[in-house]
């Protein structure tokens, strides 16, 4: 399993309920539910990713996310609504963002930090759009639409009224944070996760 993938199970409590959007191969929802016995269902729209997470007994629908959550599911269906590294691939990563504390009490994103020196450096320095480990593609062949830095996401949550309860940054081999990504994290920090809920 992914070191990101890992981190999240973490934070998911035992027995409790989860939704995947774009879940891939379902490989996170396998470990919960063999592990932590909770129950979930994915999305996911690839095909190929569908038909394994089938061999494995996994609960899928295929849909695309950029379609919202309303066809499939009412409020409050999950304790928790679990999006890795897809947020900047998304149209509307707000409307899904709200779509995700409509159905779920909370939320956990993952999402690639432009804000992150090497970035900064290819576009200081180079003059071209960053491609590194963590953003492997070139402006013309990538997937990330609507790309943002740490301090873009909590701005986001200040003014939407979102609470954070957790967040944790990592490069991108996933290891922890270190002291810099600590203390500077949208400087350091190549990928960041985040569980969040409603403000009161």
């Amino acid at each position: 399993m992914r070191a990101d993938l890992a981190i999240i199970a973490e934070w998911i409590k035992p027995e409790s309920s989860i939704l995947d959007l774009g879940c891939g191969d379902g490989t996170l929802l396998k470990y919960l539910r063999n592990e932590q016995r909770v129950r979930g269902i994915g999305l996911e729209i690839d095909e190929h990713n569908i038909e394994s997470c089938l061999g494995n007994n996994l609960n899928i629908i295929q849909s695309d996310l950029n379609n919202g959550l309303q066809d499939y599911f009412s409020d409050n269906s999950f304790d928790y609504v679990i999006m890795s590294q897809t947020l900047q691939a998304t149209i509307h990563p707000e409307k899904l963002i709200e779509e995700m504390l409509r159905v779920g009490k909370e939320g956990i994103v993952t999402f690639p930090n432009m804000a992150h020196w090497k970035g900064r450096m290819q576009l200081a320095l180079g003059g071209h759009m960053p491609v590194t480990k963590s953003l492997p593609n070139r402006w013309y062949d990538t997937p990330n639409i609507h790309l943002c830095t740490v301090n873009d996401f909590e701005i986001f949550c200040h003014e939407h009224g979102i609470r954070i309860l957790e967040r944790t940054f990592v490069d991108h081999t996933h290891s922890r944070s270190s002291l810099m990504m600590k203390l500077f994290p949208n400087l350091f920090s190549e990928i960041a996760l985040y569980r969040f809920c409603r403000s009161d």
